[in-house]
């Protein structure tokens, strides 16, 4: 009996990173607008950048976890990305739409 999880591989190993990738997005947008607001002047705080941050790093237990595998620097590059992107737009929606959380 082998002690490796199982493997995770192709189109379903780009499904499953893409999911966490947007969720971890959203979820750091809803945690940087819970913990530094959503005033108008918490736009310049960097702290919001750090939680982003944070939720990209958490990931990679997580793929260790369910057995993706390992990551290149293009796989890297794609995991901050797409967190970045959806961080940035579920932040800013909250930021622009006056929501209070």
């Amino acid at each position: 009996m082998s002690d490796e999880s199982p493997r995770i591989t192709g189109h379903t190993r780009s499904v499953v990173v893409t999911t966490i990738c947007c969720l971890a997005g959203i979820a750091a947008g809803v945690v940087s607008a819970v913990y530094v607001g959503t005033a108008p002047a918490d736009a310049t705080e960097t702290m919001a950048v750090l939680v982003m941050g944070v939720f990209v790093l958490a990931q990679y237990p997580v793929y260790k976890l369910i057995g993706v595998g390992e990551f290149g620097v293009k796989d890297n590059l794609y995991v901050a990305f797409m967190t970045f992107t959806l961080w940035f737009i579920s932040y800013t929606i909250l930021l622009t739409s006056a929501v209070t959380l």
